[in-house]
């Protein structure tokens, strides 16, 4: 027999091989799926109990009335809806653009710069920096100095969290454009910024919109930054006046209070704000998502 022939009643080593990686192949598959599964049926779950305990609270006067004072009966949460909607909209205002131009000189121009690596170094650190630091940082800088709470300060801070997140999203999405397309827009004579906006930037649009979404949605539920920078308040925010001027209302801040009642139409009140934001924030992927896949359609 030879020295290499297999001993008797044992499979070949190549067949051992295709085994053991159809084995392998077959445990890692099913574990993804398991996770996945898991992680599906909990996500489903919070739906779920948010979906039955904060329906019952949505009516006309949720989102028409101001919230309830004490036992009231009754009320909403019209003011803190509309004064979130600023907050989120001044912080997109001023993280998106900045995020997206970063984005840009990182990918376009910056490169393997030591200017775009501190850059990226930067980001990346402030990435894992906590939420309540950008709240502090606001409070310091904003509302120390004038003795007031202002939904601009809520602005700055949830700016400052959504711009890292938008620069590496950007970045990477910008850096996924085959270069041949750089390279033809350069040789048709277009400036540099010509094709890098008209080109580049056309082809990445769905990424880009996906990043700015979700650096949308990672503020979209923040509260702690807003108790050192707008408060609350139980009141209209009082246009531009109360948005730089005071304390103002917000949905994570008085969904935290409301929930710390004894009273159990309050804590409904709370529930159906929690349902509020979910539905928003599902509601903004899926309309977006859909209005761009119609427009590469078109």
């Amino acid at each position: 027999m030879s020295a290499t022939a297999p001993a008797a009643g044992r499979p070949p080593l190549q067949a051992r091989s295709v085994f053991r990686r159809r084995l392998v192949n077959t445990a890692i598959t099913s574990s993804a799926w398991l996770a996945a599964a898991i992680g599906i049926f909990v996500m489903g779950w919070i739906v779920y109990t948010v979906f039955t305990r904060g329906i019952g609270a949505w009516n006309l006067a949720f989102f028409t009335q101001l919230p309830p004072v004490g036992n009231d009966p009754g009320g909403g949460l019209a003011n803190c809806i509309i004064g979130t909607l600023v907050i989120t909209f001044g912080a997109a205002i001023v993280g998106l653009p900045l995020g997206f131009f970063g984005a840009i000189y990182l990918s376009e121009f910056g490169r393997a710069g030591r200017v775009a690596t501190g850059i990226r170094a930067v980001t990346n650190i402030v990435l894992g920096v906590p939420s309540i630091i950008a709240g502090m940082f606001a409070y310091a800088l904003l509302v120390l100095p004038r003795h007031h709470f202002s939904g601009f300060s809520a602005s700055v801070a949830l700016a400052f969290i959504m711009l890292p997140v938008m620069t590496r999203t950007a970045e990477d999405i910008l850096n996924l454009v085959p270069n041949e397309l750089r390279e033809s827009a350069l040789a048709m004579g277009a400036p540099r910024w010509k094709a890098t906006l008209g080109v580049v930037v056309k082809a990445a649009r769905g990424g880009l919109i996906t990043g700015a979404i979700l650096a949308v949605v990672r503020v979209a539920g923040e509260t702690a930054p807003l108790l050192f920078t707008a408060l609350s308040s139980q009141y209209w925010m009082g246009g531009l006046k109360g948005y730089f001027g005071g304390p103002t209302p917000n949905l994570t801040k008085t969904i935290f209070d409301l929930s710390q009642q004894p009273y159990s139409h309050l804590v409904q009140l709370a529930w159906g704000g929690a349902l509020l934001i979910i539905v928003a924030v599902l509601g903004v992927n899926v309309v977006t998502r859909l209005l761009f896949q119609r427009g590469k359609e078109w």
